[in-house]
């Protein structure tokens, strides 16, 4: 990759969870926009983060900063040592400089939409409006506040999300195809009539589409059933999103366009029980029986007694309770290192339901990152690859669902998402591999004319290359 020390618009075209095998295979022909631009730009896997998660993945991207740098582990986090309480990252998370931010001591001017964390909308040079994390009703969601006029002037209510987890895939589907189709309306709108140097979208629908709909046009899913009224759902859901993209490509040619996704996804197996499992070796210990299935924050434990809880979600963290730092703890503080060394060395012992290793992966965040601020798990588990979820509900009575524990769910996430960098003025037809979602700013910012910022952990493709 050469700019010759020009600076370009860029574009960046966010895909929420598009997986290389897909994009990159049976679903290009269906794609011929992005299969123009693959033809003749630069392509190939985009290694994720650690979670592979869209929330902190995206800003890992915005910010060349790892999970640990920006104390993101997720959607939702331990309040401190609390045993029940947590929160939710929002837009004033972010510590870290940004490509908009750091841009903008250069004068120059970004438009954003759907970047998550984006709520609430904070002041940028330029123009945004939030992310899917929005609440319901919110009265201000975009940045300035008289944009939002103007986007419900040109689509009405602005979509930010779908409710996907729902057995009613009919409404469903339209309404993600509503979705998508208002905001390309709107990336369109804005890109034609703002200033721009830098302009970022994320799409999460292609997200919902996956775990809504993946078992019935994937024929290597599980619960995959030959001739589904929805087999063909992914070819026209992409088929869409390329058609918008052309739409873009034809409107700004003077533009260098990035598609990206912040990870991948593929087939979910099911869920593993966490809690139910470090119950079964006592390290969660309740007070009664359970006659239902209940979260872990309305469970009756005995913190008194227990030495580890865990949480769902797409991996597992877990929790030690350790004297001196959490309300209850059990576990003596001079034997923290040894009792996770021993509840690591446990874990290896799960199996899946036909009794066969089920590959544990237990990450201690100080040793994944080069720094691990906030507040982070003591431990975060992956389950067969990824291909299980964690369930944190406990009072199931095993260890293995075939479902989500909260709600419908056909896929998980995984972790090579993808990356594509189209320059119209310039023919490169070559596939590139190594690249990790950390590059991504730093190349942005090498295409604008701008100074990568030292504290960014990632390189541009171009520094890259000279390795």
């Amino acid at each position: 990759m050469s700019t010759d020390g020009a600076s370009r618009r860029v574009i960046v075209i966010g895909l929420d969870s598009a997986p290389p095998e897909l994009v990159f295979g049976e679903l290009l022909e269906q794609m011929p926009n992005l299969a123009h631009m693959v033809e003749h730009g630069l392509h190939g896997p985009l290694r994720s983060c650690h979670p592979p998660i869209t929330v902190p993945a995206w800003q890992v991207m915005s910010t060349s900063a790892s999970p640990g740098a920006l104390g993101l582990y997720g959607f939702r986090h331990r309040k401190g040592f609390s045993y029940t309480e947590a929160w939710t990252p929002t837009s004033h998370s972010i510590r870290s400089p940004r490509i908009w931010e750091v841009i903008a001591r250069s004068g120059k001017r970004s438009c954003l939409i759907g970047v998550p964390p984006g709520y609430p909308p904070r002041p940028l040079n330029g123009w945004s409006i939030s992310c899917f994390l929005t609440p319901p009703n919110a009265d201000q969601y975009t940045y300035p506040a008289e944009l939002r006029r103007e986007v419900e002037q040109l689509v009405g209510t602005y979509m930010f999300d779908v409710p996907f987890r729902v057995e009613d895939r009919d409404t469903l589907r339209d309404r993600l195809f509503e979705m998508t189709r208002k905001r390309f309306d709107v990336v369109r709108h804005l890109a034609a009539t703002k200033p721009w140097d830098f302009f970022m979208l994320v799409e999460i629908g292609v997200d919902r589409l996956g775990h809504a709909f993946w078992k019935f046009f994937d024929p290597g899913h599980p619960k995959y059933v030959p001739g589904n009224p929805y087999e063909n759902i992914a070819d026209e859901y992409y088929g869409l999103i390329d058609e918008r993209l052309g739409e873009l490509l034809e409107l700004l040619d003077d533009a260098v366009f990035l598609v990206v996704s912040d990870h991948g996804s593929k087939p979910m197996h099911g869920a593993f029980c966490i809690n139910e499992w470090l119950r079964e070796r006592g390290y969660l210990v309740l007070s009664c029986e359970l006659d239902s299935v209940v979260s872990l924050e309305h469970a009756p434990v005995d913190w008194s007694k227990t030495k580890a809880w865990g949480w769902g979600g797409y991996y597992a963290r877990i929790f030690l309770n350790v004297e001196g730092r959490e309300p209850q703890g059990v576990i003596p503080a001079s034997r923290y290192e040894q009792a996770r060394a021993e509840l690591v060395e446990e874990l290896q012992t799960i199996t899946d339901p036909s009794g066969r290793p089920l590959e544990v992966q237990a990450f201690r965040p100080e040793e994944l990152y080069p720094t691990a601020i906030g507040d982070r798990p003591d431990l975060m588990v992956y389950f067969g690859d990824l291909d299980w979820r964690s369930a944190g509900t406990i009072g199931h009575g095993t260890l293995h669902l075939s479902e989500n524990d909260t709600g419908p769910d056909d896929s998980v996430h995984s972790m090579d998402g993808i990356f594509v960098l189209f320059d119209p003025g310039q023919s490169y037809g070559d596939a590139v591999s190594d690249l990790t979602i950390l590059d991504v700013a730093p190349t942005v910012l090498e295409l604008m004319g701008v100074a990568v910022p030292a504290e960014m952990e990632g390189r541009s493709l171009s520094a890259l290359a000279r390795v």
